[in-house]
């Protein structure tokens, strides 16, 4: 597999992201850190794979966490105040609320990235109906990267990189992280019902699955 090919720009945009994370993580959150920075490598190797920009991989894989380090109830007031709307109470949504508040708030400090790669950020939390190829690369990396712990759920997207189309490593991603809520009982998000209801449609009518209702 071919290596990323970067600017000097780009290496010296990529290297003060990774400073500016080491100094928001690595004394409250070191675990996070190395998570983070392994996503971001993870998805620039997902990105080479599947014809993806690697540096919005990599640079959305560094970012992609940025918001852990805020305690939950500071997160649900900046989502109120930046009005984000899941149509539940936000409290009961908190893990998904750091991706999307991040994606509200990081423009302002690095105006350089383009919109694509805060999209990326807000999305590896809740996914979309829409999901770009570079949504799709990050939501991938963030549940497949090395340093996370293997179930068979995540051994099996592992095994699918490669193999089968991003399209299908996602939704195998995707599927797996609503089986996982359910099975340690967690809040599932109406939202992702909805997203995965439309999905299965929509990959029935192009054969990726069988029949929606089997």
């Amino acid at each position: 597999m071919r290596r990323a090919e970067y600017t000097q720009d780009q290496l010296s945009c990529i290297g003060r992201l990774e400073s500016d994370l080491t100094d928001r993580m690595s004394a409250v959150k070191p675990r996070r850190l190395a998570h983070s920075l392994s996503v971001a490598r993870c998805a620039e190797s997902l990105a080479l794979r599947y014809d993806v920009d690697p540096f919005l991989a990599r640079v959305a894989g560094i970012l992609h966490d940025w918001d852990k380090v805020v305690p939950d109830d500071e997160l649900v007031r900046r989502a109120r105040e930046l009005g984000i709307d899941f149509g539940v109470d936000l409290d009961l949504v908190r893990p998904l609320l750091h991706g999307v508040v991040a994606a509200r708030e990081l423009p302002a400090l690095y105006p350089e990235l383009p919109p694509e790669v805060f999209q990326a950020i807000a999305r590896h939390t809740t996914a979309a109906v829409d999901m770009t190829s570079l949504d799709e690369v990050v939501f991938v990396a963030d549940g497949i990267e090395p340093l996370r712990t293997g179930s068979v759920g995540i051994q099996k997207t592992r095994d699918m990189v490669g193999k089968a189309s991003l399209d299908d490593v996602f939704w195998n991603s995707f599927c797996g992280g609503i089986t996982y809520v359910v099975e340690t009982r967690r809040y599932l998000y109406p939202g992702t019902l909805d997203i995965y209801n439309e999905l299965v449609l929509r990959r029935a009518r192009a054969g990726s699955d069988a029949p929606a209702g089997r």
